[in-house]
Order: C-alpha cells, then sequence, then structure tokens
C-alpha cells in the first residue's frame, strides 16, 4: 500500500536514501562502541567497560528508530553489513591501542561527525522536501549526540 503522508514519492525516497546512511554511521558506531566495551584495558577498565556499555545501549535503540522511521516513509531499511559500510562516512578501521582515552577520542570524533551530518540537514530535509517530521527527528538525535559527545569528552578532562 502506497504511503500517504503528505510527503511527495520523490522527497520520501530521498529522504529514506539520507536516513540510510544515518544509519550506516549509527549502527558503524554502535560497533565500535562495543568493541571498546569488549576490548578495553587498563586501571579504569570496569568504570569505562559500565560506559561503554550504556552508550552502545543508547545507539541500540538510536538505530531502531532511525530504521523506523524510514519504515514510516514507506521504504525499506538498509540491514545488511555490506550495505553499511558502503553508505557511511565513518572509519570502520579504528586506532591500535585498548586504553580508554584512545576509544574515547575517536568515539567522540564520530558522534561529532554524526552531530555535524544531523546539524546540516535539519532545514534541509524540512524546506528541500517539505518533511518536518524528519526533521524534527534528527534535530533530537543530534541532541542525543551531543549529550552522549558531551559524556565522552568529559573522561578526558584532566584536573
Amino acid at each position: 500500500m502506497e504511503t500517504n503522508i503528505g510527503i511527495s514519492t520523490d522527497n520520501r525516497k530521498a529522504v529514506a536514501f539520507e536516513l540510510a546512511k544515518l544509519l550506516a554511521d549509527e549502527y558503524v558506531l554502535c560497533t565500535k562502541t562495543k568493541k571498546a566495551h569488549w576490548n578495553l584495558e587498563g586501571a579504569d577498565f570496569y568504570s569505562k567497560h559500565i560506559f561503554f556499555e550504556t552508550q552502545f545501549g543508547q545507539l541500540d535503540a538510536i538505530i531502531d528508530k532511525v530504521a523506523e522511521r524510514i519504515r514510516t516513509l514507506g521504504h525499506y531499511a538498509t540491514g545488511s553489513l555490506k550495505q553499511f559500510l558502503e553508505l557511511t562516512h565513518l572509519d570502520e578501521i579504528t586506532e591500535d591501542g585498548n586504553n580508554s582515552t584512545t576509544y574515547i577520542n575517536e568515539l567522540l570524533s564520530d558522534h561529532e561527525s554524526i552531530i555535524i551530518h544531523l546539524r546540516e540537514n535539519i532545514h534541509r530535509f524540512g524546506n528541500e522536501y517539505q518533511d518536518f517530521g524528519t526533521s524534527d527527528f534528527i534535530t533530537c538525535l543530534m541532541q542525543e549526540h551531543e549529550k552522549m559527545a558531551w559524556f565522552l569528552r568529559s573522561h578526558l578532562h584532566q584536573n
């Protein structure tokens, strides 16, 4: 059945494609966060292990929201690792080192990259594609990533 929500077919398709790229970014970031959770070593292991697990859970919830937004627009969500790696703008390869500082710096950089990408699309989705719902949706996602980035950044500050 055709989706009839007041957004043209072409605009829904364009937004769904941009959201597919976001979904890929979120999936790659989630995987990298889980890797940090699994492979972390050092004196701060336990606290950062729990911290990364918390952020992994938040990202997993975001992934579900993005996929459901794509479905709301009448399109299917990407679901293969190959497609995610083709669509993401994040680097899958991580730096060497299993310490918290290395992981935090890398994850922070990825969050900031996603924040910038989201910010660039807020007005585009609303104004160009007449999809103010997705514009609002990614504004909320941007705020979630800003908070997660703040938490990561806070672990890097020395007293």
